[in-house]
């Protein structure tokens, strides 16, 4: 079963309707002619259809996964990404990410690792003096490697649910956020216990606008975004709610029986989530981020090394290192990546060292229920088709 991270209370529940396949060669494949794509027609992802049908049965009005491996990619599609149409989701459909962001922000930060501006063991206080204190809170104990790996003891804390006041555009400063989530006591002492929270990475942005002189969502942009190409990934500025298009239509409602009542999540903005959640872009621009940091494109293979110790954060399924998940799979062998939930929203993105590669959304985000099981079948599935 999949961990739960970066959950947001709403109210959701689910729809249902056509299914669709279409099978996408990578750029250095031509195209495939009518007869070598018979056999696709006949749908070979038979097991991972199943899955998705199963998952968007207890998740939103539709849902979507781009999955495959390092010669081809494909993608399904079941119910609606826009209620009271047949509008299956597109694996190039812009949504927001939820807590994916982190992975962005985890790796900005090994990049200023790589560059000795930070350092993994040197405490927060170093960097942001005074900024953690107070309430049981010591900067001085907190290290930087223990925000990355959840292992802070920070408290748990919702932003969307327990925002602070507002700045006059309606936009949230990470300051604020910061101060907010720290009015909770301490979850446990740092360094013993692995404790899923939003300040962690709020902190972290903190950490990066701080050393680089520049806003987290533009220092994430041109360090990792613009370099690899992702021009379907936005990390909004403070203020900025719109979503671009085409985009996947995010919904929350409830389930009576067999009826669905569904309504558009309205705009809000995103600075809310920040460094911890805020960021948007597209199944296909997800995995392509994924598959290059795994793939040693984004930070060294010291620093990707860091990110991939998991101990201290174990579980059932894997561990959490920082700002990366890993699943171990039925299949043999692991995957790495994150998930991710906003208001609208249920996502999850993983790669294989080998190019093997799955990522879902779904079109609501349900508030109890979450149909993580259903989500992680459908990434496993995927991932070990042809194993």
């Amino acid at each position: 079963m999949a961990r739960k991270f970066g959950r947001i209370r709403l109210a959701a529940a689910l729809g249902a309707a056509c299914a669709t396949l279409v099978v996408l060669p990578t750029a250095a494949q031509a195209a495939p002619t009518a007869a070598q794509a018979a056999p696709a027609a006949a749908d070979p992802h038979a097991g991972t259809l199943a899955a998705l049908k199963a998952f968007q049965s207890a998740a939103g009005p539709g849902a979507g996964v781009y999955a495959g491996d390092a010669a081809n990619s494909w993608s399904l599609s079941v119910g609606t990404g826009t209620i009271n149409t047949n509008a299956p989701i597109q694996s190039n459909e812009h949504y927001r990410i939820g807590s994916q962001t982190k992975t962005f922000t985890a790796a900005t930060v090994l990049q200023l690792v790589d560059e000795r501006k930070v350092s993994l063991d040197d405490p927060i206080e170093k960097y942001l003096p005074g900024v953690v204190a107070g309430n049981g809170y010591d900067g001085n104990a907190i290290t930087v490697r223990h925000l990355l790996h959840q292992t802070s003891g920070v408290a748990v804390y919702e932003p969307f649910s327990m925002p602070p006041a507002s700045n006059p555009d309606g936009s949230y400063s990470l300051e604020a956020l910061v101060r907010e989530g720290l009015k909770r006591a301490p979850a446990a002492a740092p360094g013993t216990k692995f404790v899923y929270s939003n300040t962690n990475y709020l902190i972290l942005g903190m950490l990066v606008e701080k050393t680089t002189g520049m806003p987290v969502h533009q220092a994430v942009t041109d360090r990792i975004v613009t370099p690899l190409g992702l021009t379907r990934t936005i990390f909004p500025a403070p203020a900025d709610r719109s979503l671009p298009t085409p985009a996947v239509r995010g919904y929350h409602g409830v389930r009576v029986g067999g009826l669905y009542f569904w309504s558009r999540v309205l705009d809000y903005d995103p600075s809310v989530f920040s460094s911890a959640g805020a960021m948007i872009s597209t199944e296909e621009d997800l995995t392509t981020f994924y598959q290059a940091l795994i793939g040693g494109k984004v930070v060294s293979p010291a620093a990707l090394a860091e990110m991939e110790k998991t101990a201290g954060a174990e579980g059932e399924d894997g561990g959490y290192g920082l700002g990366l998940l890993r699943r171990d799979l039925p299949c043999g062998g692991s995957a790495w990546g994150h998930n991710g939930a906003v208001p609208g929203y249920y996502t999850y993105t993983m790669v294989t060292a080998d190019g093997r590669h799955a990522s879902v959304v779904t079109n609501a985000h349900l508030a109890s229920n979450i149909p993580s099981a259903q989500m992680d079948k459908v990434v496993t599935t995927a991932l070990c088709e042809n194993r």
